[in-house]
């Protein structure tokens, strides 16, 4: 329930009391008094899916929301007719209005010091947690996380023409990501001179640091999918804390891959988690700009980025565009070539895989390994892993699929095969064991 409070003038008083009698919606009206001049003030209790169209509705007749409007929140209201508004708006999904949005990303800001204070925790936590390879830490590192306030501010600024707020929840999420590495970094260095943790760690070899050695289609999926979430969210009555761990899953666990790789000298998956770590950021908030608009959100006034701003501001903000904008392009034109390539090998697996001189082998993953750790890297190796149910050594395939693959694509590469030989009990009436043998070609 909202509570809906209006001031009016005596010109348009009988038209609004006029259109909520019509509208079915339960008044209280009174005398008020503003600046020495007599108005009257309309309180109503209304559904939360109703202020939007009552609002669109007293624009019709003539009043100016903008001399005094509070839509307020309630835990309940009995009046004659709420029953029956209720009902009448229960199915409808009426996202909050401008106002209401504003308000409630203005709620989910915060100051700069604890915001990064605890994104400086919450970076020390996620390295905890990727060392000690533990999902479970990595998760509590997310919940900490404030990161998703100036990803939603940021968004919301934009739609509602608050140049203000955009460019303020800018330098958040950009503080917030470098204090993030540094933090991450700091707490690794210690970690690696104090010798809790050997300096000879292959950290790379560590599951849930290897995942994050550069940006691809999943991880694309995962920026563009948790912003247009959080935006989605922001735009019902519900709360976002859920969303803001999703938000931070994208970002934190990247962030101190980066510090990680710093101090153990890994240059490669330094680079690597650093662009997944940016490229995340922009995704996230291009879907929650994406989603906003679609539902309609729009500044009240044109101009409004750049039509007051100082030559610096311009500037800043047309350089900030163009990066992002050559971020992005290279992103998707990345993606594409590496989707496009992990299809056709896909494709040539399977293809090998169903050949009747083959039918003891099953592929079970594929993996390529680029150059580097960039989007526009070339494809080096070609990781193929089987099982394989037959009798004796398996099938040498490594030369027919490396022959296969470099046709199909036309880039040279190295394909490596790795079989696990599966053994099982043929009696019915035993359940069934398996004893795997990894062998490698």
């Amino acid at each position: 329930m909202r509570q809906l409070q209006v001031l009016v003038d005596d010109d348009t008083r009988e038209a609004v009391a006029d259109l909520f009698t019509e509208e079915g919606v339960d008044y209280v009206r009174q005398e008020a008094w503003t600046d020495g001049r007599r108005g009257w003030l309309f309180s109503a209790p209304v559904p939360s899916d109703s202020i939007g169209y009552l609002l669109g509705r007293l624009d019709e007749v003539g009043l100016d929301k903008d001399q005094y409007t509070v839509i307020g929140s309630l835990e309940s209201a009995v009046t004659p007719n709420d029953k029956a508004l209720q009902a009448r708006f229960a199915s409808d999904f009426d996202p909050l209005t401008q106002p209401e949005l504003r308000s409630k990303a203005t709620d989910m800001s915060s100051d700069p010091t604890s915001f990064l204070s605890m994104i400086f925790l919450s970076a020390v936590i996620a390295v905890v947690g990727l060392l000690m390879d533990s999902p479970a830490i990595i998760v509590g590192s997310m919940v900490i996380a404030p990161i998703v306030g100036p990803v939603l501010t940021a968004t919301v600024g934009a739609v509602t023409g608050d140049r203000r707020m955009l460019l303020d929840s800018i330098w958040l999420q950009a503080s917030g990501l470098a204090v993030a590495v540094a933090g991450a970094a700091l707490f690794s260095g210690i970690v690696y001179v104090t010798g809790f943790v050997p300096q000879q760690l292959a950290v790379t070899a560590i599951e849930l640091i290897g995942v994050r050695l550069s940006p691809g289609v999943l991880s694309v999926t995962v920026g563009l999918a948790a912003g247009a979430a959080g935006a989605f969210g922001l735009t019902t009555k519900g709360p976002t804390s859920l969303i803001g761990v999703m938000i931070a899953a994208a970002l934190i666990p990247a962030a101190a891959t980066t510090g990680i790789a710093i101090v153990w000298r890994e240059p490669r998956l330094a680079v690597g988690s650093l662009l997944l770590l940016v490229v995340t950021m922009v995704l996230i908030n291009l879907g929650a700009f994406l989603v906003l608009v679609a539902m309609g959100y729009r500044p009240d006034e044109s101009g409004w980025l750049l039509g007051s701003a100082s030559r610096r501001e311009t500037v800043a903000v047309i350089a900030t565009a163009v990066a992002l904008v050559l971020v992005v392009g290279t992103v998707g034109v990345g993606t594409a070539q590496q989707v496009g390539f992990d299809r056709q090998v896909t494709t040539e697996v399977n293809s090998l895989a169903q050949q009747p001189d083959y039918r003891s082998i099953d592929p079970i993953a594929v993996r390529t390994e680029y150059s580097d750790d960039t989007l526009l890297a070339q494809p080096e190796t070609v990781t193929v892993h089987f099982a394989y149910t037959g009798s004796g050594d398996p099938p040498a395939v490594a030369a027919e699929l490396e022959d296969r693959i470099s046709t199909a694509t036309g880039e040279p590469v190295t394909v490596r095969t790795r079989f696990t030989d599966y053994n099982r009990t043929s009696s019915l009436t035993q359940p069934n064991t398996s004893v795997q043998r990894l062998t490698e070609q």
